[in-house]
């Protein structure tokens, strides 16, 4: 079981991991071994979500899935597949720990005098310096 929020528990069946060669420096090492892992989690198909849950994911990951409700993760920083497993794990709990947090609600403020003061004082500078730039006025006698 994958604890995404002490609500949401993803068992491991749920998820698909395929290793693949990884791109990158590394040597003769990158041509032979399957360092590169790619999670595949099929949200439309999931038992573990409500409705509710997967059209937010849906929503807020539509970048990462296609068109079959299938996300799609990769990680190949490390050089073994083991950690990179453990860290596309990681990064899977974090991306749905993100999308289902509930947004913040916006406390309405006003503009504080102070700042409102500053503003105009920073405008009459400006201005005075541009009026600096002018050529004077010449008067005739």
């Amino acid at each position: 079981m994958i604890v995404v929020t002490p609500q949401l528990s993803i068992p491991e069946q749920e998820l698909r991991f395929r290793a693949s060669r990884s791109s990158g420096p590394g040597g003769q090492n990158v041509n032979k071994v399957n360092t590169r892992v790619t999670l595949h989690f099929d949200v439309r198909r999931s038992l573990s979500l409500t409705a509710w849950q997967k059209s937010v994911i849906g929503r807020k990951l539509q970048t990462r899935i296609n068109k079959e409700g299938v996300l799609y993760l990769h990680a190949q920083r490390a050089a073994s597949q083991a950690l990179n497993r453990a860290d596309l794990v990681d990064k899977f709990c974090r991306l749905l720990h993100e999308a289902l947090a509930p947004r913040k609600v916006r406390k309405e403020t006003r503009v504080s005098q102070r700042s409102i003061e500053k503003r105009l004082d920073q405008k009459k500078q400006r201005g005075r310096v541009k009026q600096l730039r002018h050529q004077p006025i010449q008067v005739d006698d």
